[in-house]
């Protein structure tokens, strides 16, 4: 990255006109190209360029934003989201891989394991600046340098004092020129520690704009190279939030010798607007988490700031990243994973809806052209595909879509009947599954009941504790009905829901890998009832053709080994299905 090389003249110019610009007639594609807005021209967000993250550099007559992720220290300071150090290491590694600027992997003076966290990222790194933060304070300087040494050339220390009137009056009890004095001089000590030094005035937006414009230019003089506007309480407006970095960058004599950062809390919900605000107006690098987690309600969502430029090129003309967003949904699913911190449905970019339609109107839209309503693709986040949900807003089209991806042949003239009966069966269940229509085909069309795998009785029993030991093993008994018949058989296995996987394994005639489980809860309360969503490698016994046939299944419960039973039986009924190995019996039997 060429600023890191020393040189001046990191920023343009203030442009004329800084303000927000009215609606642009013409949208952007993501691939540089602007077009008008109209249906013949429309182009969606598509996959990322090719090569790596980590290889790319900022083409000619364009300007890199910098991605700061400070999920590892803001982000980890979310209540409940804390890391143990190989989970650090993880999340590290693949912030390497989406391609991110700069990591702040914690705040070493804070304890003996942040402090070992902190080293151990910067030891694993290759490519990121690794950086720790320090309050302007000689023992933090010093502990934060140490903790980063191992990233050489690329560490970096971010030291952070408040400026506030509000903050020097009741947290530091100092005056104005106290806080300048301590600010230059915690930045010329750690200079002579490290090179790379990034300073942040705390609650900047809320800071008289006079004095911290005196602030910023002290620190510059005394060395830093990245000096942070951080918006610590979420309080700063969007226009206003502009103002501020203009201002900034008219009346510091030597701006032009650092990178202006931005540094934005969601207590408004407007932690990106500002940060985009901010870099339409000079700022160079954005400080943000993966999935906004971080303080109270987090800080500017990485994967919503990087597309929102991304895709509006219209209004961040000649901005790049360097981030490979085909790793955006892969990321926020590992954060989510290890921190607990679920993101709601409707999240942008990665949410489980965010390329989800189920209203009949949009679903039709969505089949004719997927531009009508995706102003990018799912495969340019890393999401496998869009999702059409089937439920009680669904229409024909929708229905005939999904149909036809299960190679289920249905006549016009059977739809219409096969549609009514869908929609009775909607108006009774939240969504329909694969399953559900295949029942639906054979009971409305055919006129034969599908006599599908049913779980009949299920019983658990699984040890645990100190005196278990580690060897100790769960069972399942499971009795399972498939027409009229009833078959019973148990299973050992390393815990409750593989035991029962074994033990369906065993009557169904399969053998299956469960390579993906996720859970979530539908309801609240005491009673509150847990989806189950499983992805399974499912094969035959004695069949050595292949790998087997990757499905999924789901299963609804109040209790979660009852819903993982359901859903992987949900998943051996879709698997013998296509086998054709389900029996079949008169609807009026």
């Amino acid at each position: 990255m060429e600023h890191y090389s020393g040189e001046t003249g990191l920023l343009p110019a203030p442009p004329d006109a800084l303000s927000i610009k009215p609606f642009s007639k013409h949208m952007a594609d993501g691939r540089g190209r602007t077009y008008p807005m109209n249906p013949s021209d429309t182009t969606r967000v598509a996959e990322p360029r090719a090569g790596s993250a980590s290889q790319m550099t900022t083409p000619a007559g364009t300007e890199r934003v910098l991605i700061f992720d400070t999920t590892l220290r803001d982000g980890e300071q979310s209540p409940g989201a804390s890391m143990n150090l190989a989970e650090k290491l993880e999340v590290a590694r693949t912030l390497e891989a989406l391609g991110v600027d700069i990591i702040e992997a914690g705040f070493p003076i804070a304890s003996p394991d942040d402090f070992a966290a902190v080293k151990a990222v910067a030891e694993q790194s290759t490519r990121a600046r690794i950086c720790g933060l320090a309050r302007a304070l000689k023992g933090d300087i010093d502990r934060a340098a140490e903790a980063v040494k191992p990233a050489g050339s690329r560490a970096r220390v971010h030291i952070f004092l408040a400026t506030s009137a509000i903050h020097r009056q009741f947290k530091l009890n100092k005056v104005k020129e106290e806080i300048l004095k301590q600010a230059r001089e915690a930045v010329a000590y750690a200079k002579t520690l490290i090179d790379d030094i990034e300073f942040s005035p705390e609650d900047a937006s809320r800071t008289e704009p006079e004095f911290l414009a005196e602030v910023v230019q002290a620190v510059i003089e005394a060395g830093a190279r990245t000096v942070n506007i951080p918006d610590t309480v979420g309080y700063a407006y969007p226009n206003d939030y502009a103002d501020l970095i203009t201002y900034l960058r008219a009346n510091v004599k030597n701006i032009d010798q650092a990178v202006i950062s931005v540094h934005c809390h969601n207590d408004l919900g407007l932690a990106v607007a500002n940060s985009l605000a901010a870099v339409r107006a000079g700022a160079r690098q954005v400080e943000c988490t993966i999935n906004g987690i971080g303080e109270r309600a987090g800080n500017c969502s990485l994967e919503e700031v990087v597309m929102a430029m991304r895709v509006r090129k219209d209004m961040f003309k000649n901005i790049v990243t360097g981030i490979e967003s085909s790793h955006l949904y892969g990321a926020s699913r590992l954060v989510q994973s290890i921190t607990g911190l679920m993101v709601q449905r409707n999240k942008a970019v990665v949410g489980d809806n965010a390329f989800a339609h189920e209203s009949g109107i949009h679903q039709h839209g969505m089949l004719k052209n997927p531009e009508c309503y995706e102003i990018m693709t799912p495969a340019s986040v890393g999401v496998p595909t869009t999702n059409l949900v089937l439920g009680k807003h669904s229409g024909r089209a929708a229905l005939s879509k999904r149909l036809e991806g299960l190679g289920l042949a249905v006549t016009d003239a059977d739809m219409g009947k096969l549609f009514d009966a869908f929609k009775t069966l909607a108006d009774k269940k939240k969504e329909i599954y694969d399953g559900d229509l295949i029942a639906l085909v054979e009971e409305v069309v055919r006129g034969r009941i599908v006599d599908a795998w049913v779980l009949d009785y299920l019983h658990t029993a699984s040890a645990s504790g100190e005196g278990a030991g580690s060897g100790a093993m769960a069972t399942a008994t499971v009795r399972i009905r498939k027409g009229e018949h009833l078959v019973t058989d148990a299973a050992t296995g390393d815990g409750p829901v593989d035991a029962v996987v074994q033990a369906v394994n065993r009557i169904c005639g399969y053998t299956g890998t469960v390579e993906d489980y996720r859970l979530r809860a539908v309801t609240k309360g005491g009673d509150a009832q847990g989806e189950v969503s499983i992805r399974v490698r499912l094969k035959a016994v004695g069949d050595t053709s292949g790998e087997g046939t990757v499905v999924g299944g789901k299963g609804l419960s109040t209790d979660i080994v009852h819903a993982s039973a359901l859903a992987y039986l949900d998943a051996v009924n879709r698997v013998a299905f296509q086998m054709g190995r389900l029996d079949y019996r008169t609807a009026s039997a």
